[in-house]
């Protein structure tokens, strides 16, 4: 006889946040990927993610963390608040255990959904031997804009190795976009190449960039992420205070 193998799926809903409902069974060969589906769809989230588990067989109640691991990415970057949403009792009591917010229905979960207050600004860059310039420039302004120009020069740096590494690294226009929220500033380039950012030794200090370890040594945190669209956007973040 075959050995039956569960599946996991993640139903997309419209309205706003973003809403999907988790419909399958969470073992131990589902969970990577319930936990990679969900980050996929955090990435193109504005205000927050509520998720629907309602329909969501939980066969071991350990694996409940992948909740957890989610809503700590998810609020590190693209720092939104998740929760989950689940009519059945018995279900909201065993994932209480996961330290994320759960609520009974969808409309109780976004009134109390604190939304970030934040400003966004986008550039799609072309491909050219002024792109990175372009990039500089775009950065430099909006800093001004938004008055925090102390962030500025750090920003140009980060912008400028991230469209860097698209440019070498893949076929895509760069898509460039700034995030101010609560005195962080996020510097974000997205691409249409499913190959994750890498941090490598031994740098070229003669190439022409520097590398994500440049990075790394002046944003808080950074990291790459996989979007619902195929592609990934590689993201850092500087502090204000």
């Amino acid at each position: 006889m075959l050995a039956r193998h569960n599946s996991v799926w993640l139903v997309p809903r419209h309205g706003a946040p973003a809403k999907a409902a988790v419909v399958g069974v969470l073992d131990r060969t589902t969970y990577p990927q319930l936990r990679d589906r969900l980050l996929e769809f955090a990435v193109d989230s504005d205000d927050g993610v509520l998720i629907d588990v309602e329909r969501l067989e939980l066969r071991d109640p350990a694996l409940i963390r992948v909740f957890t691991l989610v809503a700590l990415r998810v609020g590190d970057w693209p720092a939104i608040p998740f929760a989950l949403v689940t009519g059945r009792p018995e279900q909201r009591a065993a994932l209480a255990a996961c330290g994320v917010p759960v609520y009974p229905d969808a409309a109780t979960a976004e009134a109390a959904l604190i939304r970030p207050v934040r400003r966004r600004m986008d550039r799609l860059l072309d491909r050219s031997p002024r792109t990175s310039a372009r990039a500089r420039r775009f950065v430099r302004g909006v800093c001004a804009e938004w008055m925090v120009p102390e962030l500025a020069e750090d920003a140009e740096l980060i912008a400028t190795e991230l469209v860097e590494n698209t440019l070498r690294h893949t076929d895509s226009a760069p898509c460039l976009r700034l995030e101010l929220r609560r005195g962080t500033l996020s510097v974000e380039v997205s691409d249409e190449s499913r190959q994750p950012a890498v941090l490598r030794e031994g740098l070229d200090l003669a190439g022409t960039g520097l590398g994500l370890r440049m990075i790394t040594k002046v944003a808080k945190r950074w990291g790459s992420s996989r979007s619902r669209s195929g592609g990934k956007t590689v993201w850092a973040q500087l502090a204000r205070w």
